[in-house]
C-alpha cells in the first residue's frame, strides 16, 4: 500500500501545478478554453449555424450565439440520441446523462463527449485527490477502498450504441482500470437498478471492508450509512470502518445534512464538490473554508447573469473579469459536451475573486417568490440550521412552498420538514426560522412586518420516510434525484402531503 500510494501522489502533483497556473492566470485560461471549444465545435451543425469559425471574441460570441435553455437544445439531442453525429460537438456521441433537474416526469439528456469526460468529470476526480491530499498530507486515503453510490445507466429505445443513464453511472463505467481497482461496490453491485437491493447489497459487500473515502449525494448515502449501523449494531460509522476519513459530497447542499452526519460519523472530514450531469465545475480547494473554487481548466466557459435580470428578454451577461462579489448570479456554460450558453439552473455568488470562489446559492427554479419576499434555498438553509442549533434538532428533508391567501387571511410560507430528532419546542423552532429569515432576508421580513403580508410560517412535522416514500411512488429513489426544497407553486407541497395526513391543528406551533 506504501507504494501504491506513494505513486498515486507522485501522479497527482501535476495537477496541483495545473490549478496553481489557473488560479494565477484566470482571464487567460478562460478566454483559451472559449477559443478551444469555438475552434473544435466550426464544423459542426450548430457550429455552422452560427459561424463559429469567424468568432474572434467574446462580445461577437455573445451577440451571435443566443442564451439556451434545455428546452431550446432538445431538437439538436433528438437527433443525437437517434444517431446523428456531429450536431453539437465535433466527436461522436454515445452516452447520455440523464438528469430530471427536479422530481418532473420530464427527464433530461445531456451528452456526454470523450471530451467531457476526459477534461471534466475524470479531471475533477483526480483534483478531489489532489488537493485533498494536499490539505491532509498523513491521509491514508489510498490504504482502503472508495465508496461511491451511483446510478444505472442502459440501452436508449432500440439503438444498440446509444445509453443513458445517471451521470455518476456513466462515469463509473467509463473509469480506467486503476481508478476502477480502488473503489467499491463491484460494477455489478454499483449498477443494479433497483435501489432498495442495492442498498441491502452494498451495506452486505462493504461492512467488512476498508473503506477510507465516500463519494455521493448525502441524502443517499446517509441511508446506506444508516442500513449498516443497523446491521452492524455500532453507534458511529467509524466502528464499522475503521480508516474512513472523508465524505467527498455534492449536488445537494450540504447544511441540513452536516449535523446528522456529525452524529453518525463524528471524526469524518467532508469535501464539497460542484458537480452535475452537465460537468464539474468547482470543488473545496480548502478545508477551512466553506466556498469552492471555481474550475477553469475543464473545457467549460463560465458566464454569469443576475438573477434578478435572468428572465429578460436581454438580460446583462458578465464574463468572469467583470463579476462582483455577494451578488447572486444565474451560472451560464459553454462546454466541450456540446452546451452553448446553457442555463444549467444554478445561482451562485462570488465569495473571492483572487483565486475566483463560490457558494451555490439555489436553483433558478427552487425559490419562492409568491408575495415579492424573494427566498432562496440558501436562506432557508441558514434558517433551518439556526433553528435546528438552538433546539436540540436534526433535520433529514424538508421542502416549502407558499401558503395562499384565502379571502381576508394572510399567505404565508408552508413547510414540510422530516426529523431525524425532533426539536426540544416545536412552536419555539418555527419562531426561530422565522427570525432567521427576518435577518438574512430584507425581503421576506418586509412582508413579515405586522403579519401585514405574511403571517408566521406553517411546519408539518412528517413521519419518518415520507420523503422516501414520495420520490419512491414516483420512482425516482437514488441516482441524482433529489427533493426540491423551495417551489413557487404549491405542486411539490400537495403532492407530498398526500404521503400523510397532518393535523391541521398543529399548523404554524406544530
Amino acid at each position: 500500500m506504501i507504494l501504491v500510494d506513494s505513486l498515486i501522489r507522485s501522479i497527482l502533483k501535476w495537477r496541483l501545478q495545473k490549478i496553481a497556473h489557473f488560479m494565477r492566470h484566470p482571464h487567460d485560461v478562460q478566454a483559451q478554453t472559449l477559443e478551444h471549444l469555438l475552434r473544435s465545435a466550426k464544423n459542426t451543425s450548430w457550429g455552422k449555424q452560427y459561424d463559429y469559425a469567424t468568432i474572434k471574441n467574446l462580445p461577437t460570441y455573445q451577440a451571435r450565439v443566443p442564451i439556451s435553455a434545455y428546452e431550446d437544445l432538445i431538437p439538436h439531442i433528438d437527433r443525437m440520441m437517434q444517431g446523428e453525429q456531429n450536431v453539437l460537438w465535433h466527436q461522436p456521441i454515445h452516452w447520455f446523462a440523464k438528469s430530471s433537474g427536479t422530481t418532473n416526469a420530464r427527464s433530461k439528456f445531456i451528452p456526454v463527449s470523450k471530451d467531457a469526460l476526459r477534461h471534466c468529470h475524470f479531471r475533477v476526480g483526480r483534483d478531489v485527490l489532489a488537493l485533498y491530499l494536499d490539505n491532509n498530507p498523513k491521509s491514508k486515503f489510498f490504504w482502503g477502498r472508495g465508496l461511491s453510490i451511483g446510478g444505472t445507466y442502459q440501452n436508449y429505445q432500440d439503438k444498440q450504441d446509444i445509453f443513458v443513464g445517471d451521470v455518476s453511472a456513466v462515469i463509473v463505467q467509463h473509469l480506467p482500470r486503476w481508478a476502477q481497482n480502488l473503489r467499491t461496490p463491484p460494477l455489478h453491485i454499483a449498477m443494479m437498478d433497483k435501489w432498495e437491493e442495492k442498498i441491502e447489497a452494498m451495506a452486505k459487500h462493504t461492512v467488512n471492508q476498508n473503506v477510507t473515502s465516500m463519494l455521493g449525494v448525502p441524502t443517499w448515502t446517509v441511508v446506506l450509512l444508516q442500513r449498516l449501523l443497523e446491521m452492524t449494531g455500532k453507534t458511529h460509522i467509524e466502528e464499522v470502518w475503521k480508516g474512513l476519513e472523508v465524505f467527498i459530497h455534492g449536488a445537494v447542499a450540504f447544511t441540513p445534512y452536516r449535523a446528522l452526519f456529525q452524529k453518525i460519523a463524528p471524526t469524518l472530514r467532508y469535501m464539497e464538490i460542484y458537480n452535475a450531469s452537465e460537468g464539474a465545475f468547482g470543488l473545496q480547494d480548502d478545508l477551512t473554508r466553506d466556498d469552492m473554487l471555481l474550475m477553469l481548466d475543464y473545457e467549460v466557459f463560465y458566464e454569469f447573469v443576475p438573477v434578478a435580470e435572468l428572465e429578460a428578454e436581454n438580460p446583462t451577461v458578465y464574463p468572469l473579469w467583470d463579476i462582483e462579489l455577494d451578488k447572486n448570479y444565474a451560472m451560464l456554460i459553454s462546454t466541450s459536451g456540446g452546451l452553448w450558453r446553457y442555463k444549467i439552473g444554478d445561482t451562485v455568488k462570488f465569495t473571492s475573486k483572487n483565486p475566483y470562489r463560490i457558494k451555490i446559492t439555489g436553483r433558478t427554479k427552487h425559490f419562492i417568490n409568491a408575495f415579492g419576499e424573494e427566498v432562496i434555498v440558501e436562506n432557508a438553509e441558514e434558517a433551518l440550521t439556526y433553528a435546528c442549533t438552538q433546539t436540540d434538532a436534526l433535520v433529514s428533508n424538508y421542502t416549502a412552498g407558499p401558503l395562499y391567501m384565502v379571502g381576508k387571511e394572510q399567505g404565508g410560507h408552508e413547510w414540510i420538514i422530516e426529523f431525524e430528532k425532533d426539536p426540544q419546542d416545536m412552536g419555539r423552532f418555527t419562531e426561530l426560522l422565522d427570525k432567521k429569515l427576518k435577518e438574512v432576508n430584507s425581503d421576506y421580513d418586509a412582508k413579515r412586518y405586522q403579519d401585514i403580508a405574511l403571517k408566521m410560517p406553517l411546519i408539518h412535522k412528517a413521519p419518518s420516510g415520507t420523503f422516501y416514500n414520495w420520490l419512491k411512488k414516483k420512482g425516482k429513489l437514488g441516482g441524482q434525484y433529489k427533493v426540491p426544497r423551495l417551489a413557487n407553486t404549491r405542486e411539490y407541497l400537495d403532492d407530498i402531503l398526500k404521503i400523510f395526513k397532518p393535523n391541521r391543528t398543529e399548523f404554524g406551533n406544530s
